[in-house]
This record gives C-alpha cells, structure tokens and sequence, in this order.
C-alpha cells in the first residue's frame, strides 16, 4: 500500500485529535459558563471528530501503519464565543480543503476505500462547517440577544 496515502490519513488523523481537543476544552469553558445548549453542540461535534480519529486510525492499520496519537496544534483557550466559532469554521475548513485533495492523491494512488473515507469525512465535516457558521451568523445578527438563548 502507499506510504502516500497512509501520511495523508495521519495527517488526518492530527487533524482530528486538534478538533477534538479544541472542541472539549471550549465544551468545557461553554459549560461552566452557563452556555450549555451551545456546550452540548460542541461536545456532540467532537464525538464526531472522535469516531473520524478512530475510522482513520482503522484505515492507517490495516494498510499497515502506524496511526499517530499526536494532535498538529494546541487548543485555543480563554476564547469569546464569536472567536470559538472562528476558530472552528477555520479548523473545518482546513480539514474540507485537505479532505478533498486527499481523496483526490488516493484516487491516483488507487485506493477506493482511503478515497471513500475521505470523501465520507469530507461530507460530515461541511455539515460541522455549515453549523459553525450558521451559529456565527445568529452571533453577528443578533448578538446577546440571541447568545441568552444558549443558556441553561
């Protein structure tokens, strides 16, 4: 099998144990702040992130590497809600970019299945991408108004 593609799923791979350990931490921050319909949101996603983490760790075997256990950056803390969100949208995005060009490099590689993971995390990580955003807008809109009704 390709070392081309088991680098690109490590790669992956960091990039999700980033996600999930930025999202747990803000889960955290969000919860002891009283936000906790938007805490239960990111905790949900990072579940998420961490299933993708373990499909990909799953692939990365049985093409007979070695999955990584190491994220590619330190969680953000101490953030407003407006900067989670922005950091998140670009966490999402990142990972929609990289997502499509690897299944892309697996394709020419000739892997089917690596490019149908890919392909498969790409779809979930536009619709995390897509509430990101779509919360930011609400924030944008309609500010501490619409931030009271993430309370509780």
């Amino acid at each position: 099998m390709s070392k081309k593609v088991i680098d690109l799923l490590n790669e992956a791979r960091s990039r999700e144990l980033t996600a999930i350990s930025q999202y747990m931490a803000q889960h955290y921050e969000l919860e002891d702040s009283d936000f906790g319909k938007l805490a239960s949101k990111f905790k949900e996603i990072a579940i998420a992130e961490m299933k993708h983490a373990e499909r990909l760790a799953e692939r990365i075997l049985f093409l007979k590497g070695e999955p990584t256990s190491k994220p590619d950056a330190v969680p953000k803390k101490g953030q407003s809600i407006p900067e989670m969100l922005k950091t998140n949208m670009a966490l999402e995005s990142q990972a929609v970019k990289m997502y499509n060009d690897a299944s892309v490099v697996c394709a020419a590689e000739k892997d089917q299945i690596s490019k149908e993971l890919f392909e498969s995390l790409l779809a979930e990580e536009e619709d995390h991408l897509n509430y990101f955003d779509n919360i930011k807008d609400h924030v944008d809109k309609l500010g501490a108004a619409y931030l009271a009704t993430l309370t509780g």
